[in-house]
């Protein structure tokens, strides 16, 4: 029996020691921690196109921002920000006007009002929305975008939880 502990051992020990090590012994100090990735994407391309969006809450914008697009800052309302990039051949993009319609509902199926307005800032086009949130929420956000002179209609869907103080 003694044997059979005695041949263990040393993978005991290395076992350890990988372990001790994977606990902080050599990762990166605090002043070279890495970012943290989005956990979902934040754009979908479509060929020619991309279409970026995000949603925040509004408590999390600066005020003076907040004031310029006349948005409510709050804990309990969320700002769905759309944009429409059309793709060039040499790997550039460049703002895109366009029609953007947007839903949300959370996983109780209820549907929140959402609408979108477009604001301009010289060549560049957004849509934002504000919808109403109560507690921790999961919306999910139904986006349809139809860039300007095109036939085509692109879709896209993303959830993000929310918690409302």
């Amino acid at each position: 029996m003694l044997k059979r502990v005695a041949r263990f051992f040393p993978l005991v020990i290395a076992c350890t020691v990988l372990a001790l090590t994977g606990c902080g012994g050599g990762g990166p100090t605090p002043s070279e921690a890495q970012k943290a990735a989005p956990s979902e994407p934040t754009h979908q391309d479509f060929g020619d196109f991309e279409v970026h969006y995000n949603a925040l809450r509004t408590d999390q914008l600066a005020p003076d921002v907040a004031r310029a697009y006349g948005i409510e800052r709050s804990a309990n309302r969320v700002m769905l920000n759309v944009s429409l990039l059309r793709k060039s051949q040499d790997g550039t993009t460049t703002p895109v006007d366009g029609d953007v319609t947007a839903s949300a509902y959370n996983l109780n199926g209820q549907l929140k009002d959402l609408q979108m307005r477009r604001v301009t800032e010289g060549a560049s086009f957004y849509f934002i929305g504000e919808v109403g949130i109560s507690g921790a929420e999961i919306l999910v956000f139904d986006i349809g975008v139809i860039p300007s002179g095109q036939q085509s209609k692109y879709s896209v869907q993303f959830k993000r939880e929310f918690f409302a103080d």
